[in-house]
């Protein structure tokens, strides 16, 4: 099981985009993925009248390592770090270290 998923709630812990916070929109490997509106990268398109794509210039998310996230806490408002448990039915959960508490969708 990953400690990030697609749809969690991530702040940036380095790099230009420091302290800012998104939810991940896709995962690309074990290490990489895309949060909306961060390591936003300037890209010339070309227009394409099949598709119906303009062309100019266009603000483009680009991937991020993971090691530069942390998950965001809403009770604590601040970064956490993801832990794992077993529940009762033998099943493998991800909690918040600081609070203990199940990490679950409350984007």
């Amino acid at each position: 099981m990953k400690k990030l998923k697609k749809g969690d709630d991530v702040i940036v812990l380095s790099g230009k985009d420091k302290g800012k916070r998104g939810s991940i929109i896709k995962v690309n490997s074990d290490d990489y993925v895309v949060v909306q509106g961060v390591n936003l990268v300037k890209k010339h398109q070309k227009p394409n009248p099949s598709s119906g794509a303009q062309g100019g210039i266009i603000d483009k998310e680009m991937p991020i390592h993971i090691s530069n996230l942390a998950i965001y806490n809403f009770s604590s408002k601040k970064a956490d770090r993801v832990g794992f448990k077993i529940n009762e039915n033998k099943e493998k959960i991800r909690i918040y270290k600081s609070s203990g508490e199940m990490i679950g969708t409350q984007s």
